[in-house]
């Protein structure tokens, strides 16, 4: 498959952000790797959001992940209700994921 950027995996605890009532539920990606994706170049996307490609157990999805603060920062991934369900996971549960940027 071409057209892929770069692939980081890693474990990461699953949680609600906090100013939402609804559930919206994240993973925080490690630091070097938010570095690294905040370092290239891309087109301006709304809030930074950097397009990937991420995979949890059995699930393969594609979507935004974007910096936690103003300030940049560690970028977050939301998981979905959907994904959380087929994987059988839900807060405060450390997945394993893999996330491809791209473009």
């Amino acid at each position: 498959m071409g057209g892929g950027g770069t692939r980081y995996e890693f474990d990461a605890e699953l949680w609600r952000w906090e100013s939402r009532t609804d559930e919206w539920v994240f993973a925080r990606l490690p630091l070097d790797a938010s570095d690294e994706i905040a370092d290239v170049p891309r087109p301006r996307a709304g809030f930074g959001a950097v397009r990937v490609r991420v995979t949890l157990g059995g699930s393969r999805w594609t979507t935004s992940v974007f910096p936690e603060g103003r300030e940049g920062g560690a970028y977050v991934l939301p998981v979905k209700r959907s994904v959380r369900t087929a994987e059988g996971v839900g807060l405060g549960d450390v997945v394993r994921l893999a996330v491809e940027t791209l473009g």
